[in-house]
């Protein structure tokens, strides 16, 4: 991904900043991004520019990357890319603001959403963003964004945890993951976490009362019955979901994906949502919503030791393509950060 082409017009604005590239879909990394000098963009009104110091990758990168499944084209963009780049997760320094625009200053360090954030600036909206986090560097609060935001609105949100609950986290050792077993932990619930063999102790870690190894155990066997089930990673049917779920419980599937092409496994939350009005159980789904109101929450989990990333590695924004392909390899505990270098 170290080839530097030449200028690409995607943006209007004052001189040419470093940024990922991608002007096609694809689902292998390596074939889709490059670096390039690209027009540095402009804010507008009611828009803040960042001096973008670090970013983050997610599976959504992968999705808005790929264009797959074809159900996120009417967002990413029917026939190509919308967007220069997919990058979404922040944190930085602000460098202008635009006019209408209260409460940020040139020189404030921040963190949360942008548009096309795999660059040396991004533009957002003041409701996107919030104060960086006291004792989180730059790498550490570019993981937080995307999907802690997405764990707090699925454990606390979507699923209601309250204290003393019984809970069960699919998936607890990826990005959202690591941040719901954190999050369901500091609510009070007794938490389940699935995870590989090799992350067991890690989500033990996190605050998880009981690890169980999907490689080994089948982890809704038994009598045992969750007041909440976040699905993050599994594939497991809803039938069997149903089952591992109390009469009453919530269950709040956000991943869980397949190779399909048009839904991408997004048909067992479709179920899911067809049939929750007819049983006593709650079953759904959601798309995360960005805001800073969630930013502020999650920082103060943060400020207050019940919430830390777990930052499994730092790659440079020219090796953002490797920092895909790790994510995709799942090997990884928690998230991947991207550090830009001064322009």
């Amino acid at each position: 991904m170290g080839k530097t082409g030449g200028p690409v017009g995607t943006t209007g604005g004052t001189g040419t900043m470093t940024a990922v590239v991608q002007e096609r879909y694809g689902a292998e990394p390596e074939g889709v991004f490059r670096t390039a000098r690209v027009a540095r963009p402009a804010v507008g009104p009611g828009e803040v520019l960042v001096r973008v110091l670090a970013s983050s990758v997610d599976r959504g990168t992968w999705h808005m990357m790929a264009g797959l499944p074809y159900a996120v084209r009417p967002v990413s963009g029917l026939r190509g890319p919308k967007l220069p780049n997919p990058g979404r997760a922040v944190a930085g320094v602000v460098e202008e603001v635009g006019r209408d625009v209260a409460g940020f200053a040139p020189g404030d360090e921040v963190y949360g959403t942008a548009v096309a954030a795999f660059a040396e600036y991004a533009t957002t909206r003041p409701d996107r963003i919030a104060p960086k986090p006291a004792g989180l560097s730059f790498e550490q609060a570019a993981t937080v964004p995307v999907s802690a935001l997405t764990a707090l609105q699925a454990v606390r949100d979507r699923a209601m945890v309250r204290p003393g609950q019984q809970v069960l986290i699919t998936g607890a050792a990826g990005g959202v993951g690591t941040f719901a077993v954190q999050i369901a932990h500091a609510l009070g619930a007794r938490v389940t976490a699935v995870a590989s063999t090799a992350k067991l102790d890690a989500v033990r870690a996190l605050g998880a009362d009981r690890a169980v190894d999907y490689t080994r155990d089948d982890f809704l066997a038994g009598r045992r019955r969750y007041d909440a089930i976040v699905d993050i990673a599994g594939n497991r049917t809803l039938r069997d979901l149903r089952r591992a779920l109390a009469p009453r419980g919530r269950l709040v599937i956000t991943g869980g994906e397949t190779n399909g092409r048009w839904l991408g496994g997004t048909d067992r939350q479709l179920r899911a949502q067809l049939l929750s009005p007819f049983v006593g159980q709650h079953l759904g789904t959601f798309i995360a919503s960005e805001h800073a109101d969630g930013l502020r929450d999650l920082t103060a989990l943060i400020e207050t030791g019940k919430l830390t990333p777990v930052l499994a590695g730092v790659h440079p924004l020219a090796e953002t393509a490797t920092a895909v392909r790790r994510l995709l390899d799942g090997r990884i505990t928690g998230k991947l950060a991207l550090t830009v270098p001064a322009p």
